[in-house]
């Protein structure tokens, strides 16, 4: 089985415009995501999918496998299939697997990778599985830009939403809070499909493209994730996320000068 993590990237993010290049203790996020990516044991190959120069030109001294996408596209999905697609024709092979690792998930890890695929290699019926994390504190949950799930008993989705469900008004005691993570694994002809489905109303609403798939009557196996990390959304999550790298014990592992900005 061919398994490949991609790391969709653009340096034009409405929040956070320039973020992939941010230094996080001296080291751009995207150089974070791409080296903790390459640690995991479960991915073949770990690619960055980017319309911007300036990100391939960084990868490229990490050693790193760069592919270039188009510059229109507005879903993390589509550069993803567009980049799955070149590689397929690069290394004359089909890809099974994807892990699509979003560019604001620095503290990504080999376990949860790991974590993530198992699903889909125990059962061949899963077309895709996303991550999910425990949220701990009321402004997290309040947060919108946090994706909130709600999952059914098997653990597949029901409604991904940025407001904060589901509700405790009624409910004697904390009700279960979950986040969506931006690390998301499919089939290959499963991501195919989902980038020809037509976008949806809930889609549109929420501002969250797994909302398609559900709107479409398909499902979604969430899993837990092994690992506490936390996104960079806007600026101010870089300070939480810098911190928290310091006592990473990951981070020692590639914290070296050349894998810095040049």
């Amino acid at each position: 089985m061919k398994i490949i993590g991609i790391i969709p990237a653009r340096m034009a993010s409405t929040r956070f415009p320039g973020k992939p290049l941010a230094p996080i203790c001296g080291i751009p996020m995207i150089g974070h995501i791409f080296l903790r990516s390459r640690m995991s044991e479960t991915l073949d190959d770990v690619y960055v999918a980017t319309c911007d120069v300036s990100i391939k030109e960084y990868i490229t001294t990490l050693d790193g496998k760069a592919v270039m996408t188009s510059d229109v596209h507005e879903r993390a999905t589509d550069r993803t299939a567009e980049a799955m697609i070149k590689i397929e024709e690069e290394i004359g092979t089909a890809i099974d697997i994807v892990v699509m690792i979003q560019g604001d998930e620095p503290l990504v890890t080999p376990a949860l990778i790991g974590a993530l695929v198992r699903p889909m290699i125990e059962d061949d019926s899963i077309q895709i599985t996303n991550l999910i994390s425990t949220i701990d504190d009321d402004d997290e949950f309040n947060n919108p830009n946090a994706v909130k799930i709600v999952m059914d008993i098997s653990g597949n989705a029901l409604y991904f939403s940025r407001e904060a469900i589901p509700s405790g008004k009624k409910y004697h005691g904390t009700p279960p809070r979950f986040k969506q993570l931006g690390i998301i694994a499919f089939r290959r002809s499963f991501l195919l499909k989902f980038n020809d489905l037509t976008p949806t109303p809930l889609e549109k609403i929420e501002s969250v493209d797994m909302l398609r798939i559900l709107e479409h009557g398909l499902k979604i196996r969430m899993v837990m994730s092994p690992d506490k990390i936390y996104s960079v959304d806007i600026p101010e999550d870089r300070v939480q996320v810098e911190n928290l790298m310091k006592l990473d014990r990951l981070f020692a592992k590639y914290a070296r000068s050349d894998n810095k900005i040049p």
